[in-house]
């Protein structure tokens, strides 16, 4: 949200400094602070990082920076000032201490020893442990070399402009008695209520300019809030906003120019939404529908779903079993369609259900955190079970990220290597805990290399199996020949990989299937080796890649390490992916589930599961197999943590701490938790407000 847009070259109290536009008001243009070039943030040398172990001797190596390439003679030229350098750093007196962290660059003459043996004489000058961080960051040159760097920095808000981003000058308007900077710290919300007073500030012939620009900043403003987002300060950083909230100031950009006859394409809009924003979301379609235009929407959020004019249903399976049209029409037609999927869940026939809560003759225990003020979250004591899935829920912006993200999952990590907690924690009680494995939607590697195949592990048996073919016994190949990364028998022409880059000019570089290997990554040399399959038929290495995890495991029924291992894939609903896919390419979704494949088979009592909104982009009936697989973690003694808005993981939980009541400033709380039913029936609860409406009640499960 850029504070240009609020014109602040409309002056109401100006300096007599001439007149000004708006781009001196701009923190990316003429208007930033000299200091930060209009960050808002500067980087400072961090003491703490400097020495970070205190015990050892600076003969020992205690000063890290030190360390750097150019400033290894300064241990022995700081002795020569006077410095003990055989004792413990934390034992150094004041006056020591000052002289290692900031003495003067004079010069000593040392005696610096050779690895050959020979002695050098040489007139050094000292460079203290701030001094060789900055000289070493202003010569760095590359990425690599800045992240050296980097750990020995700090960032800081700017001094001079209070992170404003703001020159002293673009600060010095006035307008309603503020300046910029007091103007964009305030939220959507309250900017609304202000801007409705400004136009009486200004001289009578600037008063139509400052009505139409206030008209223009408050349609948006509106619109946002409607979404939910009234909480947001114009000056809050973009990298700091969850993805919710970004998908929705990203919509607002798009739609806030009132247009007619445009046909407007939202691909999954619903992701990261709370069931109360996605009322504001309907009522922002709504608006664009009365004005004249058209919204096609792929979405699987049943309650976008059922307000929805016409439906398209495309299946009836993944991959290779959908891709055909099977239902459409109004609601009511595709829900009375009989080969319709999704049909069931929007007449409330089906329901998204997993079996019951596991029980035991004793209690695992708790997990007990306390937490220091973060963000906009206040101290928080929450209690986890152990051994349950737990839901962590609220609107967006509530604090959900923050408490579990920022104090929980680093909070735990610290106490299972022994390591000094995190800030924001006060104590934790995680006794039994020694793990903890966050489970988040981001891609497995950007190597084309990796495979369903490579990353599940059935490669390794797999090429040993067909090592022992008759065809490869008598090739003389080896499992390591049917590598298609290192082995003889991959394709020459792409090297193993399925595919080859087009230099295209000027243009970006073009990837294309391999013509020589079709995508198999193999030579056709490897057909040769053929092995008999379950079925009877024979079937080669390439060949068995190229079919789907359901099909492999028709064919591989003989193989048992390779048969337990597709079958937890089937059991993830990951059926449909070929073994030969790269897994860089695997939705959000899939990759979460694949890499739980090899945590479903251990036992799993000392570890603490976080899933980061595990039901993005997941159809009703993936949602119920994602749930599965969370009661089979259970079912292993896990832990399991999610942060959701999805109202049937939610409503399925055990236990549920509900964040809020609002966003940002108006949220940071927990205002209930307990069962969903406990919940449902708590008035101050938004979330149980949805529960309640999705079926919860005190006496029953949904």
């Amino acid at each position: 949200m850029s504070p240009s847009t609020c014109r602040w070259s409309a002056r109401s109290a100006a300096p007599p400094s001439g007149a000004r536009g708006a781009e001196s008001f701009a923190f990316n243009s003429a208007g930033a602070c000299p200091r930060c070039s209009g960050t808002g943030v500067v980087r400072d040398v961090d003491d703490d990082a400097l020495v970070p172990d205190e015990s050892l001797s600076i003969e020992q190596g205690a000063v890290e920076s030190w360390k750097i390439m150019g400033s290894t003679p300064n241990p022995r030229v700081v002795a020569e000032l006077g410095v003990r350098t055989d004792i413990p750093f934390r034992d150094l007196t004041d006056r020591e201490r000052e002289i290692v962290f900031n003495g003067e660059q004079v010069k000593r003459r040392i005696m610096v020893p050779s690895k050959n043996g020979r002695v050098f004489n040489l007139n050094w000058t000292y460079r203290n442990a701030r001094v060789a961080v900055q000289e070493a960051l202003a010569s760095a040159k590359s990425e690599k070399g800045l992240q050296r760097i980097n750990r020995f920095l700090s960032v800081q808000t700017c001094p001079d402009c209070g992170g404003s981003r703001l020159s002293e000058r673009a600060r010095s308007t006035l307008v309603d008695g503020i300046d910029l900077a007091g103007a964009t710290s305030k939220s959507l919300e309250e900017l609304v209520e202000w801007l409705p007073a400004l136009p009486a500030t200004v001289g009578e012939q600037m008063r139509p300019m400052a009505h139409a620009i206030i008209d223009q900043m408050a349609e948006t403003a509106d619109r946002l809030i409607d979404l939910g987002l009234g909480y947001l300060r114009l000056d809050r950083a973009a990298a700091t906003l969850s993805t919710g909230e970004r998908q929705r100031v990203q919509l607002t950009r798009a739609v806030r120019n009132r247009t007619t006859g445009v046909l407007y394409v939202l691909d999954e809009p619903s992701i990261g939404l709370h069931p109360a924003n996605v009322d504001g979301l309907l009522a922002v379609i709504d608006d664009l529908i009365a004005d004249g235009n058209s919204v096609l929407m792929v979405d699987h959020d049943v309650q976008l779903l059922r307000r929805a004019d016409h439906l398209i249903e495309i299946g009836p399976g993944s991959g290779a079993d959908g891709g055909r049209l099977i239902a459409q029409g109004t609601v009511a037609e595709v829900a009375a369609c009989p080969d319709s999927v999704i049909g069931g869940f929007l007449d409330g026939r089906r329901q998204v259900r997993s079996p019951a809560p596991r029980s035991s003759g004793e209690e695992a225990g708790d997990l007990r955190l306390r937490t220091a003020p973060l963000h906009t979250v206040g101290a928080l004591d929450i209690t986890i079970p152990r051994g349950r899935l737990t839901a962590v829920t609220g609107v967006s912006g509530s604090g959900k990220t923050t408490l579990v993200l920022e104090c929980l999952v680093p909070g735990v990590a610290a106490a299972a290597k022994g390591e000094r907690m995190p800030r924001s924690v006060k104590s934790l009680d995680a006794a039994g805990i020694s793990r903890v494995n966050l489970i988040d939607a981001t891609p497995i590697g950007v190597n084309v290399r990796s495979t369903v195949a490579t990353y599940s592990g059935v490669l390794d048996h797999l090429r040993r199996a067909w090592a022992g073919t008759p065809a490869a016994r008598a090739h003389g190949w080896t499992a390591g020949d049917f590598s298609y990364n290192t082995g003889s028998l991959r394709c020459q022409t792409c090297g193993g990989t399925g595919q080859i880059s087009l230099d295209v000019q000027f243009l970006p570089d073009v990837d294309i299937v391999c013509p020589a290997c079709g995508g198999s990554r193999y030579s056709a040399e490897a057909d040769e080796a053929r092995r008999a399959e379950a079925q009877g038929d024979e079937l080669s290495l390439p060949g068995l890649l190229g079919l789907t995890v359901a099909q492999a495991l028709e064919r591989t029924a003989d193989i048992a390490p390779v048969r337990s291992r597709l079958q937890i894939l089937s059991d993830l609903g990951l059926g449909y992916l070929t073994l030969g896919e790269s897994t860089p390419a695997l939705s959000g979704g899939e990759a979460q589930r694949l890499k739980l494949a090899s945590e479903l088979t251990r036992n799993q009592r000392d570890t603490l599961f976080v899933f980061d909104e595990p039901t993005v982009g997941l159809h009703p009936l993936d949602v119920a197999t994602l749930l599965g697989v969370l009661r089979r973690l259970q079912a292993h003694g896990a832990t399991v943590v999610v942060i959701e808005h999805d109202l049937d993981i939610i409503a399925n939980a055990d236990r549920i701490i509900d964040m809020g009541p609002g966003g940002g400033e108006a949220g940071g709380r927990v205002v209930a938790e307990g069962t969903p039913q406990q919940v449902a029936a708590d008035p101050a609860s938004i979330t149980g407000r949805y529960l309640r409406r999705h079926g919860v009640c005190q006496n029953r499960r949904p």
